[in-house]
Formats: structure tokens, C-alpha cells, sequence
């Protein structure tokens, strides 16, 4: 909901885009993964633009198999560091040639995870005593026989998100929600303006719409503001009702008739 550095809160449809591109970055774009979450392409681009602003996407990374691609052997060196010098070993550990991962980790014990590659029994004892000479010390090494990488599952969700669900929501103090929802091409409030859906009953009245996301694009929403579908919209309500507020953005099934 917040575009601000600082207090980046990410919702279903960034959970969703995340989801995505850790399975496979290379053959998932922007349409598939709009027709997921229903809303437009521009959308799910402006999103994963913000992501990366904001650091909580790093970079795209191809797997490679250095096995097969160059008779590669790759290995783990478990080593301990200080934890004051962690963080400048790390950076200082990515320049022994053949280091291809480091990853640091908060115990005070086998707190550098070193992932090198190298063909021979002299590559590793290189590698062993270049990583040594930065005053790191090697607790354990092993050869790698396979590495698996898997998405998130808890940011996966099911193939098609329910339109009707919010993509995200927060109960403030004093009972206001705030409630971010896309709008399915069914609903009822569907190429009607905010104010037409008001006078229709449609829209909540304790609901006030506060901004629209659209075509990746963030709208200041007034009375003749026009509600089209896939759009992302957020509103604040005071009335501790989150299902009545978003019933406007959703089909109406035959159970609600």
C-alpha cells in the first residue's frame, strides 16, 4: 500500500510476483502473472519495478550446472569468523577466484557458508588457503552433489486469486481497516463512478476510497472517478465490516443474492 522506502509494506499481488519470478524468472512475464492475480500487465510491471526499488527484489540469477557445463566440481566451505568482522570478510571472501556464493549467517559458530567451484584437488586447496589468508577459518568442507531452489510456497496462493479476496489488509487502532482490493470485471460497481456507486448503495458508505492503482499507475480517486476492472483499489473504513466494504468489487453469487 505504501510507496515510501521506509514503510514498504508488500501485499498479495507483490507476494504473488515474487512467487513467480523465484520459480522462473526467465519464461514468467508480466501478462501471465496478471491473469493470476486479476489486474492489468502495467500493473504487475510498475510492482516489480517498486520491488526493486525498494531492494526486496536483488537481482535475477541463472542456476547453472558447473558439472555439466565444464566438468566443474562445486563445494561448501563451513567457516567461523568474528562476528564484528563478519559482514567485511564476507565482501572481501567474493574475490578468491572460484568463490560463486557466500552467505552469512547470525550464529556466532560456522557463520560463513562459502560455495566455490574448481576442477581439481589443487583448485580446492587453493581456494582452502586463499579463504585462510583473509583470517577466516575453515571448520569444514564438502563436495556439493545438488542444489534444488523452490519459491516461497506461502506467497504462491492458488493459480487464480478470488477477486473477492482483499490483497491486503490492516486493522489500524480505534477499529479504521484499511482494505486493498482488485476489482473483478463482474462486479457491480464496474464502469460506474464513485459517486454513481454511492447514490446506488453499492459502495459502503462507511467506505472511503483513498487511492486506485491502475495500468501501473496511481490515481487520486474524486466522484466522477470511474471504477474499471483489474483495478487496484484501496479504502479506509471505519466501520470494522472489511467483507460489506469490498462487496462493491467483487461478483455477486447466487449466495448473496
Amino acid at each position: 500500500m505504501s510507496n515510501n522506502r521506509a514503510n514498504y509494506r508488500i501485499d498479495d499481488i507483490d507476494r504473488r510476483i515474487i512467487h513467480a519470478l523465484m520459480a522462473d524468472a526467465r519464461k514468467t512475464s508480466a501478462p501471465m502473472i496478471a491473469e493470476q492475480v486479476n489486474v492489468s500487465p502495467a500493473t504487475i510491471r510498475n510492482r516489480i519495478d517498486q520491488l526493486e526499488a525498494q531492494g526486496i527484489i536483488r537481482g535475477y540469477h541463472a542456476s547453472i550446472d558447473l558439472e555439466r557445463a565444464d566438468d566443474k566440481l562445486t563445494s561448501l566451505y563451513v567457516c567461523t569468523v568474528s562476528p564484528a568482522d563478519l559482514e567485511s570478510l564476507a565482501q572481501e571472501v567474493r574475490n578468491v577466484r572460484g568463490v560463486v556464493n557466500v552467505r552469512e549467517l547470525m550464529s556466532g559458530t560456522r557463520n560463513l557458508h562459502v560455495l566455490a567451484a574448481g576442477e581439481t584437488t589443487a583448485d580446492f586447496k587453493r581456494i582452502t588457503r586463499s579463504i585462510s589468508e583473509l583470517g577466516i577459518d575453515v571448520v569444514d568442507r564438502s563436495l556439493v552433489q545438488n542444489e534444488v531452489v523452490e519459491p516461497y510456497a506461502p506467497y504462491g496462493g492458488d493459480d487464480v486469486a478470488p477477486a473477492w479476496q482483499p490483497t491486503d489488509f490492516l486493522r489500524l487502532a480505534g477499529g479504521t481497516d484499511i482494505v486493498e482490493v482488485t476489482v473483478d470485471g463482474d462486479a457491480p460497481i464496474v464502469d460506474l463512478s464513485l459517486a454513481e456507486a454511492a447514490e446506488r448503495g453499492i459502495l459502503d458508505d462507511g467506505a472511503l476510497v483513498v487511492a486506485i492503482e491502475r495500468d501501473g499507475r496511481v490515481l487520486t480517486p474524486r466522484g466522477e472517478t470511474i471504477v474499471q476492472r483489474d483495478d487496484v483499489v484501496t479504502l479506509v473504513s471505519k466501520e470494522g465490516n472489511p467483507d460489506g466494504v469490498i462487496e462493491a468489487f467483487h461478483p455477486v453469487t447466487p449466495s448473496e443474492m
